[in-house]
């Protein structure tokens, strides 16, 4: 029996299956809950010492540090699914004169999804809270871009599902501050595979145990 990491299966499914089929530098960044990202290099997944690589729910993006960071670091803390809820929950609640859309539901039950379906309807939190995000993710590409070199970025999870429209944004945040040769050579794209490719993942992984 062969176990790996959840982001490790997301990257080996979508280089043999999905959008990035064929790549041999390429990053999974995984937001939905949380984050995490599957880093492909030369062909092999990147583990680091044991195994814990691709925690860049942690990356620091913002200053100064909060203690609330340690449980989860910045970047989730702010750009996941439920960052996306927690921070507008914070804004509402520092706002004591919004009667937005957002105000129709108890604070502690404002979701992401209420936060994306209110941006469409030009709510000023929500879209204060989703420009702030493609700022984070951005940033966050940029880095992964300056670091790894990939040639290819797919974004997947939950958040991205709502969040697609976003890409072109994210892009260009990123060529704000990414290494600029590396960031002309990367793409950006979407998972193919969506919520199957972990599955599909783990089936590559099984077939090279075989080999």
């Amino acid at each position: 029996m062969k176990i790996d990491s959840d982001r490790a299966c997301y990257i080996l499914g979508e280089t043999w299956q999905g959008s990035a089929r064929g790549c041999q530098n390429a990053i999974f960044l995984a937001i939905g809950t949380g984050i995490g990202a599957g880093i492909l290099i030369d062909g092999m997944i990147l583990r680091g010492y044991n195994d814990i690589a691709g925690a860049v729910g942690w990356m620091g993006l913002n200053r100064p540090f909060r203690n609330e960071y340690q449980e989860c670091g910045d970047f989730e803390y702010h750009a996941s699914g439920q960052g996306i809820a927690r921070i507008a929950r914070e804004m509402l609640a520092n706002n004591e004169n919004y009667s937005g859309i957002l105000s129709n539901k108890p604070i502690e039950q404002i979701s992401s999804h209420d936060i994306f379906a209110a941006y469409e309807d030009h709510d000023p939190i929500a879209v204060k809270v989703i420009e702030q995000c493609i700022a984070y993710w951005g940033m966050a590409v940029a880095n992964l871009v300056s670091i790894f070199n990939p040639d290819k970025i797919i974004f997947g999870g939950g958040v991205f599902g709502p969040a697609v429209r976003f890409l072109d944004q994210i892009k260009a945040e990123a060529q704000l501050w990414a290494q600029p040769i590396s960031m002309k050579q990367v793409s950006l794209g979407i998972s193919s595979l969506g919520g199957d490719a972990g599955l599909v993942g783990a089936g590559r992984l099984a077939f090279m145990a075989l080999n």
